[in-house]
């Protein structure tokens, strides 16, 4: 497996996620399956059924989690001296050519990408098109909804 990049803030994230499933999650998903079993015949006990599956994504979640954990490369951008350009972990403004729209993105690791909360993965369209360009470049992509150009009005490292 190669290297997973993270930010400082995912990777801590990540570790919060796993204490919780294996000290929270597991346990009481193991309680769940006992209960289940004492109710009898297992062959169409639902709350059995539920339970296994609940422990079946519980573990595959753990065992993601720590493969992830073990590959991991912490990027810490505001140690990196990156000279304006946009790198993994950088705030990025852009303004849309197309609608005049300014949207703000950091891009993350796959596990922190949230849209909504202006995080991007480093593997989306966007942000492979933003990484190593400047500010003040322009930038065209292909988007799922057709072919987007912007421009890159500011490139902010560490947090905000």
């Amino acid at each position: 497996m190669s290297k997973v990049p993270m930010t400082v803030r995912g990777h801590e994230l990540l570790e919060v996620e796993l204490k919780r499933l294996k000290s929270v999650n597991r346990p009481n998903v193991v309680k769940a399956i006992a209960e289940a079993r004492a109710h009898g015949d297992l062959k169409e006990n639902a709350e059995y059924h539920a339970a296994k599956e609940e422990q079946g994504f519980i573990e595959a979640r753990i065992k993601d989690i720590e493969g992830k954990l073990s590959h991991k490369q912490i990027i810490d951008v505001s140690a990196v001296d990156a000279r304006g350009k946009v790198i993994f972990g950088s705030t990025v403004v852009i303004l849309d050519e197309a609608t005049d729209e300014e949207r703000t993105y950091t891009i993350v690791g796959e596990d922190e990408a949230d849209i909504k909360k202006g995080m991007i993965s480093y593997t989306s369209p966007i942000a492979r098109a933003l990484i190593g360009k400047d500010e003040g470049d322009a930038i065209e992509f292909q988007a799922p909804d057709g072919q987007k150009t912007f421009d890159i009005l500011e490139v902010r490292y560490g947090q905000d």
